[in-house]
């Protein structure tokens, strides 16, 4: 009887996680820098140095409509900053109102500074890498290096800027990419979550302190870490084939880690990809079904969800990884504390105020 009422305990928070913050950063989770020089500590590319003239020219440029071919889309028009660096769309459209041919939706800029893999197959490596890509696809910007190129010379005050910056007379796409991309490096956002990791054990309520301790025992954080909460590395989904003809239904519990076999069902469905609709067919890189890890800061601000958006709604995105993931049938607390823990990753764009101290 004991043992069952310390697992009830442990499982409602009674004893209020007292090691939460301890165990969150032994798993990989770490807080957002508040400062730039720290910030530039973790994120700076060798090969394109972070400096506030540079990151203020990319400023420029990525609200700069004039580098799409009809003068119309700027990187912000899809990567919209006051709605947590998304369109908020099932899938981008671009150029002549073209959307993407693989029903792709836009991942979030924000807090890519630490991301790895960029794009949903994860194909580019760099932010600079992955800012030459929409800039010329033909259903995005449907520019050319060489339009934007003479674009930007046409402007006295970009000349000046890129001389500086560069220290070239002749203003190239890389630089342009290289701009854009240090500037992307400081759109990283902190909330009370990375209070709690700093120490301030009252920054997160009982129910998200739930959500994060199981965030981490179900096993989440196994692709979930670092300061972006993702963005790391590529894995397969979902992992689990859920078109065998048996589909046990698995509950995790709280405080003892184990797992139970409550339900078996019967699938009688043809096989297809996906635990939702595949509309537009993506396939993930080299048609594996291995996708980029996704961001989940500011995971509440940009649905909808997975890579061609049919998702709508966050619970029922919680509820599809678990599920598929990692093996796992919420109950109904369980998925509202996760869902809690999740929101408490949303925050506000950090001012390092770069501007003023150039």
């Amino acid at each position: 009887m004991r043992k069952v009422v310390l697992i009830l305990l442990l499982s409602v928070g009674v004893f209020g996680y007292e090691n939460l913050r301890q165990k969150a950063l032994a798993k990989g989770l770490k807080p957002i820098p508040k400062d730039y020089d720290s910030l530039k500590a973790q994120v700076d590319d060798k090969y394109n140095p972070l400096t506030k003239d540079k990151i203020v020219l990319g400023k420029e440029l990525f609200f700069d409509k004039n580098l799409s071919r009809d003068r119309t889309i700027a990187c912000t028009s899809c990567h919209d900053l006051k709605k947590g660096g998304v369109d908020g769309k099932p899938t981008a459209i671009g150029y002549k109102k073209r959307p993407n041919p693989s029903h792709l939706n836009s991942p979030t800029v924000l807090n890519t500074a630490y991301s790895k893999h960029l794009f949903w197959d994860g194909r580019a490596k760099s932010l600079r890498e992955q800012a030459k890509g929409p800039s010329q696809a033909t259903f995005e910007m449907a520019s050319t290096p060489e339009l934007i190129e003479q674009r930007v010379s046409e402007n006295p005050k970009y000349r000046a800027a890129f001389e500086k910056v560069f220290g070239e007379d002749e203003i190239t796409f890389d630089n342009v990419t290289k701009a854009i991309a240090a500037y992307e490096k400081t759109l990283v956002t902190r909330s009370k979550y990375d209070e709690f990791l700093e120490g301030n054990e009252n920054a997160l309520t009982q129910k998200e302190k739930r959500g994060l301790n199981l965030f981490i025992d179900m096993g989440c954080k196994a692709c979930h870490f670092g300061p972006a909460v993702g963005g790391q590395k590529i894995q397969k989904f979902p992992l689990r084939d859920y078109n065998s003809i048996i589909d046990l239904t698995t509950t995790f519990e709280e405080g003892t880690h184990k797992r139970h076999f409550s339900q078996i069902h019967f699938n009688v469905d043809m096989y297809h990809p996906y635990p939702f609709e595949n509309k537009g067919g993506f396939l993930g890189k080299d048609q594996t079904r291995y996708f980029r890890v996704p961001i989940l800061r500011n995971i509440d601000k940009t649905a909808p969800y997975f890579h061609n958006g049919v998702v709508k709604t966050l619970p029922e995105a919680i509820k599809i990884m678990a599920k598929y993931q990692v093996g796992v049938d919420l109950t109904q607390e369980q998925l509202n504390a996760l869902e809690a823990f999740l929101k408490s990753l949303s925050g506000e764009i950090v001012d390092y105020d770069i501007e003023s101290k150039k």
